[in-house]
């Protein structure tokens, strides 16, 4: 598509994306980034720019630090382009924790708000379920549908639960997660669940665990749940200035209360992420800006739909100035 015809839409990575040393070109090298994490860093008394520049590591890891410092790195990066080239952007979407960031970028609630109640969240989510208990695991080569079936059968002949889908990432690639005993019973009956489950059709099934701190997106995260409808209950939501897709409906909206009750819904609800790019696209969407720390969002991207042009990336100097003569292009 010709690049002056583009609609742009704005992505926002979730957790997996964070890396030391992100943002760091932005706060060098722009005043409103350096603003943005003084920003951060008053709100929260925590110092930003030690925690994603420095680390160490396993700092920065810890899900109450995690998700505030990912919504501090997209907002700071939404900042300086909007700030630097200007935006028209047509739609939004944020993977988990990251849809705080496009609520944000999109004027519907504060970044000082959004940054307390993403602290909260971590530490909801992180206490929810006692370490060792729930776990998640990406399953490789199975439709979305399958999936389902998986964890409905791996529940129904172990008697364990909950098991269930978390993230609909990408075709073939479907996080699931819940208790850690569901999980090890599945990885033990690997075999058992091909046969009986797809017949002589059994399809090539990878099974990964991840590591991760809790098992999110699952019903295991209600008491979390619980915890941020209280909490966004009282942080004030503004209708937005352009939609934002939701993860747990994959539709959009610009409403305040429905974005406000879609984010509660999040903590223990699956992140449809395929889908919600399947409708960008159909609201007009043809490229996107990956606003935030790696490039996470534009490898899911290509694997959902390889015939629309991968997300622009924002993680150098270099980045912005092949979005600036993109943009360029797009309004001569």
């Amino acid at each position: 598509m010709s690049s002056k015809s583009q609609k742009w839409g704005a992505l926002f990575p979730g957790q997996g994306s964070q890396a030391v040393g992100m943002g760091r070109f932005l706060f060098d090298e722009f005043p409103v980034a350096r603003q943005t994490f003084e920003e951060a860093s008053d709100a929260l008394k925590l110092d930003f720019k030690r925690l994603c520049f420095d680390g160490p590591e396993s700092d920065l890891q810890l899900t109450e630090n995690t998700q505030p410092a990912l919504v501090l790195v997209s907002t700071a990066t939404f900042r300086v382009i909007n700030t630097t080239l200007g935006l028209d952007i047509t739609a939004g979407a944020g993977h988990s924790v990251g849809e705080y960031a496009a609520v944000v970028a999109a004027g519907s609630i504060s970044f000082e708000d959004a940054l307390r109640s993403v602290r909260v969240r971590g530490q909801a989510m992180q206490k929810a379920v006692p370490v060792g208990q729930g776990g998640m695991v990406a399953v490789m080569g199975l439709s979305d549908d399958q999936v389902v079936r998986l964890c409905q059968w791996t529940e129904e002949t172990s008697g364990l639960k909950p098991l269930e889908p978390a993230n609909f990432n990408a075709p073939g690639q479907v996080v699931i997660s819940g208790s850690q005993k569901a999980i090890e019973w599945l990885r033990e009956n690997t075999e058992t669940a091909k046969t009986e489950i797809f017949g002589s059709e059994s399809p090539r099934m990878k099974l990964i665990p991840l590591s991760v701190s809790a098992p999110f997106h699952c019903s295991l995260m209600k008491p979390a749940e619980q915890e941020m409808a209280l909490v966004l209950g009282a942080t004030k939501f503004s209708n937005a200035a352009w939609p934002v897709v939701q993860n747990v409906t994959a539709r959009e909206t610009r409403e305040g209360e429905t974005l406000r009750s879609n984010l509660v819904r999040q903590v223990s609800g699956a992140v449809r992420w395929t889908q919600c790019m399947s409708r960008l696209k159909e609201l007009g969407v043809t490229r996107s800006i990956e606003f935030g720390a790696g490039k996470v969002l534009a490898g899911l991207a290509k694997k959902i739909d390889s015939t629309t042009e991968a997300p622009l990336n924002i993680n150098t100097l270099e980045d912005i100035k092949t979005l600036e003569s993109t943009l360029s292009r797009t309004s001569h």
